[in-house]
């Protein structure tokens, strides 16, 4: 008796699909011991999860592209594309475009006796990764909790869009609505920039080209969490620390900055080794990225500093914009730095940019700048998106961005 359709159709999907899982799963069970999961880290077990599930994805993704399907990286967006959630009893939620870039508007429902905080939140990835909707957990606990009016930024991505794309789409975007702000009931002497990981790194470049603006409102503060701040030296000490503990490798952190800056990462071992810099150079930013400006504290897991590499001049020309502080803002001069507003920085012990974070927290302390500084013990890199992530939700992850609510509210 012949089999009917249906079922020869599910038969021969299976029979394509269960070769192709195999082999995704024994990518996956291959690349786990290659991995770092410190003991001290927030519930290592759930990481390690979180670790295969991101490790089945990549797989999946490059088999894709391999087949001409589709490329990785369209792939892992439309993994971590999230989806759009019930409607939020206590906030009025609307997509709005501010200078034709695409915006997400949370405003509280309940009565204000006066104008609110207003918060420009600019999404992580990388530069190639996440959407309004990757991050609306995140924008809806942010203006619930702390009572602020949260616009939340879709930036152009890279590759496709290359630096400056998204920074200027966040500048746009902030310039907007600081001249709009009593439009949403805001107050403009009241509004931060808030970001993280890519993010925090738009956030404080943002906040550096408007110290200076004498036709704006001055930016009330500027929120940095994990920031990723330079390109110039992979080689500081939490960069090998962490350098396969998830959600950021070392090498994918350089992966992404050159994908933001030229869309090619074909130097990125050359950037890995430091080749990319010329000695003058990296000399008279040592003052600013160096393992010297570091506690202590922080190198006790180990310290391997950057020997000496040979420059090549042919890499440098096409990376030199990395010695830009729009895109890299620890390379910011005094003058700026000295203008910044009031800031909050969060680190995590177990994240390739704790370093980063920890510099910048220096720079501007040395300039006079009032710093609040979270340090997530047994954090990593991406820890506060997954506050609330069901079972495999980080505790660790909320006391962050609580930390984040409370300063808000101190302002």
């Amino acid at each position: 008796m012949a089999l009917p359709a249906a079922v020869l159709l599910l038969l021969l999907l299976l029979a394509l699909l269960l070769p192709l899982a195999a082999l995704v799963l024994g990518t996956v069970l291959l690349g786990l011991p290659s991995y770092d999961i410190p003991a001290g880290v927030n519930q290592p077990a759930k990481l390690r999860l979180v670790l295969a599930v991101l490790l089945g994805t990549a797989a999946l993704g490059r088999i894709l592209e391999k087949t001409g399907l589709c490329s990785q990286i369209t792939f892992g967006r439309y993994v971590r594309q999230g989806r759009r959630l019930r409607l939020d009893p206590k906030l009025f939620i609307q997509d709005l475009q501010f200078n034709k870039v695409p915006v997400r508007v949370y405003q509280p429902k309940a009565t204000s006796h006066g104008r609110r905080r207003g918060i420009l939140f600019f999404h992580g990835g990388g530069w190639v990764f996440g959407s309004l909707d990757t991050y609306e957990k995140v924008c809806r606990y942010l203006s619930r909790e702390s009572e602020s009016v949260v616009v939340s930024v879709q930036y152009r991505l890279a590759p496709e869009h290359k630096y400056p794309a998204a920074y200027e789409d966040c500048l746009n975007a902030t310039v907007h609505f600081m001249r709009n702000a009593e439009h949403y009931g805001v107050d403009p002497a009241c509004i931060s920039v808030c970001g993280d990981s890519a993010g925090g790194n738009l956030a404080a470049a943002v906040s550096q080209t408007l110290a200076g603006r004498a036709d704006l409102p001055r930016l009330r503060a500027q929120i940095l969490i994990y920031p990723g701040l330079q390109a110039l030296d992979f080689n500081l000490p939490s960069y090998h620390q962490n350098r396969g503990v998830p959600l950021l490798f070392r090498e994918r952190a350089a992966f992404f900055a050159l994908q933001y800056l030229n869309g090619d990462a074909s130097h990125m071992q050359e950037v890995l080794k430091g080749s990319h810099i010329p000695p003058d150079m990296r000399q008279k930013y040592r003052k600013w990225v160096s393992p010297d400006n570091i506690p202590e504290k922080f190198k006790v897991r180990g310290v391997k500093p950057l020997n000496p590499t040979d420059f090549m001049a042919e890499v440098y020309e096409t990376v030199k914009r990395f010695c830009e502080p729009n895109l890299c803002p620890l390379l910011a001069e005094d003058a700026v730095v000295h203008q910044l507003p009031e800031s909050f920085i969060l680190t995590c012990e177990y994240d390739v940019l704790r370093d980063d974070g920890l510099l910048y927290k220096k720079r501007l302390e040395d300039n006079g700048v009032r710093v609040t500084w979270c340090h997530l013990e047994d954090g990593f890199h991406g820890i506060i998106s997954l506050y609330d992530y069901g079972g495999l939700s980080f505790p660790s992850g909320k006391r962050g961005l609580d930390s984040v609510v409370n300063f808000l509210k101190g302002l």
